[in-house]
């Protein structure tokens, strides 16, 4: 097998000719080559099918089947998972905020993630709108890459609790997590669209702090694996409420619960804030 730079090196060119790609299509024209049909309650375009075929065939065709196993989000199959749990997994979201694609927003993204095991050791997080690849290896450090050049990138060192500014979505919201959000310490907060732009929000340091609560469904394993390690090395932290490390290829791609984001700097605080103000909740609605 190939070394984790090589390995880098690999993905890094599939994330930037995979943003072109996706830049192409989402500057077409109106909405006439989209093509929108719903899967499960979520949208997919025409454009996420052709990404996802470029990067699988890529990423294939430089590093086989041998060693790696392949899940992306438009490919997915529940059964192939269960049958096994191949140490090296290759997880993939080709159009990480599809809603925000349509809605011309501009904040959609990719993500690859190479997982050992159950955790994450290589991400490449392309936001095309921005020009910007952001990519990690576990241990290495965080960088961008835009026209300008690559540069390592670092959280915000923000540690008043008063002071740190939460990402919010404008969509994939419910009751508790409306409620967590307005009771929650930190009161400064701006709406973002995908998983990918909101973690580069706050390796940016435009923002601190990013809460996900499953509700009916939950955020996939290819919603998190890259922009969780991206967050982290870039000095983050990425945990369940509870403080547990998040988990990947376990045979369920759902990520149940309360996840919380953040600089690091009152993640213990925030997580135990967050259980308090979901337990009240709880007691004033129950079920």
């Amino acid at each position: 097998m190939k070394n984790l730079e090589e390995i880098l090196a690999i993905a890094r060119s599939v994330g930037k000719e995979a943003a072109d790609i996706l830049r192409s299509y989402y500057h077409k024209s109106g909405d006439r080559n989209l093509e929108v049909e719903y899967k499960q309650n979520e949208p997919v375009t025409v454009a996420d099918v052709a990404v996802n075929h470029f990067i699988l065939e890529n990423l294939q065709a430089a590093l086989g089947h041998e060693d790696f196993v392949y899940i992306s989000e438009e490919t997915y199959k529940l059964p192939e998972v269960r049958s096994a749990n191949p140490e090296w997994v290759w997880i993939i979201d080709p159009l990480d905020g599809t809603r925000d694609f349509i809605e011309k927003t501009g904040e959609y993204a990719i993500h690859i993630a190479l997982v050992q095991d159950t955790r994450p050791i290589l991400a490449v997080v392309a936001v095309p709108e921005a020009q910007q690849l952001y990519y990690a290896t576990k241990g290495g450090g965080a960088f961008v890459e835009t026209a300008d050049g690559t540069v390592p990138i670092q959280v915000s060192s923000r540690e008043r609790i008063e002071d740190l500014i939460v990402v919010v979505s404008r969509s994939h919201r419910n009751e508790r997590l409306d409620y967590l959000l307005q009771q929650i310490p930190c009161k400064n907060q701006k709406a973002v669209g995908s998983v990918g732009c909101k973690i580069a929000t706050i390796v940016q340091q435009q923002a601190d702090v990013y809460i996900s609560l499953s509700g009916k469904s939950a955020p996939k394993d290819w919603d998190l694996a890259a922009p969780e390690l991206i967050l982290t090395e870039a000095g983050g932290k990425f945990t369940h409420f509870d403080g547990t490390p998040l988990q990947y290829n376990t045979g369920d791609i759902n990520q149940w619960g309360g996840l919380l984001a953040s600089n690091g700097q009152c993640h213990e605080v925030l997580c135990q804030e967050a259980e308090r103000i979901l337990a009240a909740f709880d007691l004033l609605n129950p079920q």
